[in-house]
């Protein structure tokens, strides 16, 4: 698999979540840096040609797709795309962190609201129906 790509549709998937509602808050957006920096990077090891942690292209995507206003279900959907087309490169664990992060960033401000709440759902289902490793 492809790291710099895998953070990258991670990016999305944490700009779908702080964009479900509309809205981008600046506790959204601290709370993606707080988790790319304490929570990715002590877990990747992958670079890329100039040394930067693949981990931080996780925040390079969501600031990129916050310039361009994207769509948060598009973002959403290319992420699911992703894991569905790599799966074989997807483990259980990936599935935890990714479930575990998006969880996090939704509660970042004021905690999970309705439409984070049923985005996580539809996560959780879709992560649970990937076959890992096969």
């Amino acid at each position: 698999m492809l790291y710099r790509e895998f953070y990258s549709e991670i990016g999305k998937l944490l700009y779908a979540v702080a964009d479900i509602d509309g809205v981008i808050t600046q506790q959204e957006k601290k709370k993606l840096q707080d988790i790319v920096k304490n929570e990715l990077v002590p877990i990747e090891h992958h670079t890329d040609a100039v040394g930067t942690d693949a981990a931080y292209y996780t925040e390079i995507e969501f600031d990129f797709l916050d310039e361009q206003i994207a769509d948060a279900e598009t973002a959403f959907e290319s992420f699911i795309d992703f894991i569905e087309e790599h799966h074989t490169a997807f483990d259980e664990k990936m599935k935890k962190v990714c479930l575990h992060i998006a969880k996090e960033l939704a509660a970042a401000y004021r905690g999970t609201n309705k439409k984070e709440t049923l985005l996580l759902k539809k996560l959780k289902q879709k992560l649970e129906t990937i076959e890992i490793g096969k």
